[in-house]
């Protein structure tokens, strides 16, 4: 290039042109030669570098090559030749013109370090997505951890090229960082508590990517889909983003259904408000008459021979029927409950499973059944759900018993 340039040098004077307009037109076409140069150097530098990786991932059984191309790793590689071929030339084309070879040496320099952080951040962002790829770390805040290794790259280069613009030492930066610091802690409070939480959650395994966690004070009720530094993304089952502050994880609380999904089964806990009127006691003949459901007969023959044999023992005056033990209806229709839920193809028998009473309110008697679906997909355990209570609703009149409904009809 300097051999080059001295060419079109004498060949500008020979010819009759200042010596300073000479060298003017000299550097102008230097830089012409220069810029159509590394031009042609990069073309084909990218097209032979990524042809050869791009072939080579392409056949690799390793999935991590395939990230390096996606995230443009050969891409910002390939530009390592031109800027160097620029960085060796320039001193050499502007070595009449000192103060702007000085200005183009920091220009470049800056280049060389924005394209070294653009390097390290593809290849983290390649480690994040191959990581993500692995069974073990699916469920892993990988982002969070990407952006404090990007974070401390971007404040390494921000130091050199300030170092690069201003000539001073590295360490007269780092030494005004030191006194700086409650200052850049301030700024960076966010940040560091993310980062912060984002380790603690990791952890202690509090949440995951794919947990459905619901936070009321910030409408979140869905799946976590990405854990950041400074957020927590949930889509809720609308479909809408609620986006969470990271370090609100570990200073707030939240409801982690992780570990209903994890078990058995999905609770099922919902009352059927009895009419407190319609409770009574059962005559023999409402026994016989109720002998006829099959869930029911085991338990009515030995509940009845039980009862018969205490009020015989106890001579007990059966001609009022509130006098020693007896059947209610109410107490029938649990032990029906439970029996149905027991036999319930979907109901999770290892679990518990129960039918209880609670207190009487103004409403009627509340009877809560307590038992767990064995799917728990959403869509399923509803229809589960509300297939036991149609039936459940469906069988109360056999035990003449009624649900309670508030009547608003007004008489005239």
């Amino acid at each position: 290039m300097e051999n080059l340039t001295r060419y079109f040098y004498n060949l500008l004077v020979s010819k009759g042109v200042s010596e300073s307009l000479a060298e003017y037109l000299n550097v102008l076409i230097g830089i012409v030669v220069l810029l159509l140069t590394v031009y042609l150097v990069d073309f084909i530098v990218r097209k032979v570098v990524l042809a050869i990786f791009k072939r080579y991932a392409s056949k690799s059984r390793n999935t991590f090559d395939d990230y390096l191309v996606k995230n443009k790793t050969f891409d910002y590689l390939s530009h390592i030749v031109p800027l160097s071929i620029i960085i060796w030339v320039i001193p050499k084309l502007f070595i009449a013109f000192p103060t702007a070879e000085k200005y183009l040496e920091v220009l470049f320099d800056i280049m060389v370090i924005v394209l070294t952080i653009w390097i390290v951040r593809s290849l983290l962002r390649t480690l994040r997505d191959f990581l993500k790829s692995l069974d073990s770390f699916k469920d892993k805040p990988i982002d969070s951890y990407v952006q404090v290794f990007m974070i401390f790259a971007w404040a390494i280069g921000a130091i050199f090229i300030f170092s690069s613009i201003t000539g001073k030492s590295i360490w007269t930066f780092l030494t005004a960082l030191g006194a700086m610091s409650a200052v850049i802690l301030l700024i960076f409070k966010d940040t560091i508590l993310g980062f912060v939480a984002s380790i603690q959650v990791a952890v202690n395994d509090t949440v995951r990517i794919g947990d459905w966690i619901t936070m009321s004070k910030y409408g979140a009720d869905g799946d976590v889909i990405e854990i950041n530094l400074s957020s927590v993304k949930v889509q809720n089952f609308d479909k809408t983003i609620t986006t969470i502050p990271t370090y609100h994880l570990t200073s707030e609380s939240f409801r982690n259904w992780r570990g209903m999904m994890d078990s058995g089964g999905r609770r099922i806990k919902r009352s059927i408000l009895i009419k407190t009127s319609s409770i009574s006691f059962l005559s023999k003949e409402d026994v016989e008459k109720l002998k006829g459901i099959e869930l029911l007969q085991e338990y009515l023959n030995a509940s009845q021979n039980a009862i018969d044999t205490y009020n015989q023992e106890h001579n007990i005056d059966k001609s009022v029927l509130v006098n020693g033990r007896n059947l209610s209806n109410m107490g029938v229709f649990r032990q029906y409950v439970e029996s149905y839920l027991e036999n319930h193809p979907y109901i999770n028998t290892e679990m518990t499973i129960m039918s209880r009473q609670l207190a009487p309110t103004a409403q009627g008697t509340p009877l809560e059944i307590y038992a767990f679906s064995n799917d728990k997909v959403w869509k399923n355990y509803e229809h589960i759900m509300a297939d036991i209570f149609d039936h459940l609703l469906s069988a109360i009149p056999y035990f003449n018993l009624e649900v309670f409904e508030l009547d608003y009809s007004i008489e005239k």
